[in-house]
């Protein structure tokens, strides 16, 4: 029997890094440029992003929260389809639906966000036993990366560069 493992010559623990260099171009549109550095380089993947008029732009690429919902969305699909190989799930066909919702509250000229809920409704159609599709989900949560970031209290650092340096905001 041939060794089929797909972590074949890959570390058993490891970090992985994407970068990402934005540009500020037009009104509110922003030109992406990014890369996977760790645990290997892909890349450049180069994005866009730009707002309606409620911010002043021209709606020319998608607005930041959609590609958020965006890659929510093929991050839980693309575990699910590489893990059905790994063990062995049938897959038919599949669908999801994600709904993301934030709360918005207006303070003053500015307002403050915050998540309220993120749902993920899977439609797999397989010949595999139910128990087999569960465990299959359950593998796919766990092995993605933006999913499992949203499970948990991240720190998130700000830095701002001055004549003198970097300063912490």
């Amino acid at each position: 029997m041939s060794d089929t493992n797909p972590n074949k010559g890959l570390p058993a623990k490891a970090q992985v890094q994407f970068d990402c260099h934005g540009q500020a171009v037009g009104k509110m549109r922003n030109e992406l440029e990014v890369n996977m550095k760790l645990p290997f380089e892909e890349g450049p993947f180069v994005l866009a992003t730009d707002e309606g008029s409620f911010h002043g732009g021209d709606a020319t690429a998608p607005p930041p929260l959609a590609l958020f919902v965006a890659g929510l969305t093929g991050c839980i699909m693309t575990q699910i389809r590489a893990f059905a190989k790994r063990l062995g799930v049938s897959l038919n066909d599949l669908n999801t639906d994600v709904r993301v919702t934030w709360d918005w509250e207006a303070k003053g000229r500015v307002y403050e966000t915050a998540p309220h809920s993120f749902e993920i409704d899977v439609l797999i159609d397989s010949d595999d036993a139910q128990e087999k599709v569960v465990a299959l989900i359950e593998a796919a949560k766990k092995g993605c990366f933006l999913e499992q970031t949203l499970g948990q209290s991240n720190t998130i650092r700000h830095r701002m560069k001055t004549a003198t340096g970097w300063v912490d905001v």
